[in-house]
């Protein structure tokens, strides 16, 4: 490969990830139809839990929150893969949850809002 040939894939290369990475800003978009039941504080004073520290939790373990008898058996910790798959179909992943959603499926809308959620709840 000559150097013209390997500018030229390393340029492809960049593009493509650029591509595909995620766009937080987006996501901030996308959370507004989740803000009507989320914040993006600790607790759980909504229609549904607080989404502070959410990255790392274990599903159902707020203490201010109740949360359905699925979700608190579900042995789900947060993490971008479970909260993708999560958002993908709600009921498939927890089976009898109370959230009133039926799922995201463009994955790179859900990879936007993960991106977000990643920045604003830490």
């Amino acid at each position: 490969m000559n150097l013209k040939t390997g500018t030229m894939v390393a340029t492809l290369a960049m593009a493509a990830s650029a591509a595909n990475a995620a766009d937080a800003d987006h996501g901030k978009a996308l959370f507004v139809e989740c803000a009507s039941c989320h914040t993006l504080s600790a607790g759980g004073d909504g229609v549904g839990p607080g989404l502070k520290g959410l990255f790392g939790r274990k599903a159902g373990s707020l203490e201010d929150f109740r949360y359905s008898a699925g979700m608190r058996r579900s042995n789900i910790t947060w993490n971008a893969q479970t909260l993708d798959a999560y958002l993908t179909d709600p009921q498939k992943e927890v089976p009898g949850n109370r959230m009133p959603y039926s799922g995201m499926p463009s994955a790179s809308d859900r990879a936007d809002l993960i991106a977000y959620l990643q920045a604003a709840t830490k």
